[in-house]
């Protein structure tokens, strides 16, 4: 990845992606900003920031982050160095993967056919 200076007017594409990161995971722990404000130790507006790559998140608060979310670090910069934008899952979707996740394997996999069908993909 080659070095990109930093506008201090625009957000940086990897505190984005790890903006994002942080967002996904918080909606899979189901856990508000302010409760992860709180075990940060941040006020609710500064964690807003993080997560919309407004504000830069020092090495140590994103260890203190990664404790709350019950996550390894690097999780939080998985695809951030690829030219490519993260794709980030919709909180539905994330509520759907954690039910689907819960069902025996034979559920899912009629599931995944109900799915199929319905989409028209093989």
């Amino acid at each position: 990845m080659k070095h990109q200076t930093v506008d201090t007017q625009k957000k940086h594409p990897v505190d984005v992606a790890v903006g994002k990161a942080i967002r996904q995971r918080r909606w899979a722990m189901k856990m508000t900003q302010q409760r992860l404000a709180e075990q940060v130790g941040v006020k609710f507006q500064q964690m807003q920031k993080y997560e919309t790559g407004m504000n830069r998140v020092s090495a140590s608060r994103l260890w203190d982050i990664a404790v709350a979310l019950k996550a390894p670090v690097s999780f939080f910069f998985e695809g951030a160095g690829s030219e490519a934008e993260i794709p980030i899952l919709e909180r539905d979707t994330i509520d759907v993967i954690g039910l689907i996740g819960r069902l025996r394997p034979d559920q899912r996999d009629s599931i995944k056919r109900v799915a199929t069908v319905m989409l028209g993909v093989s």
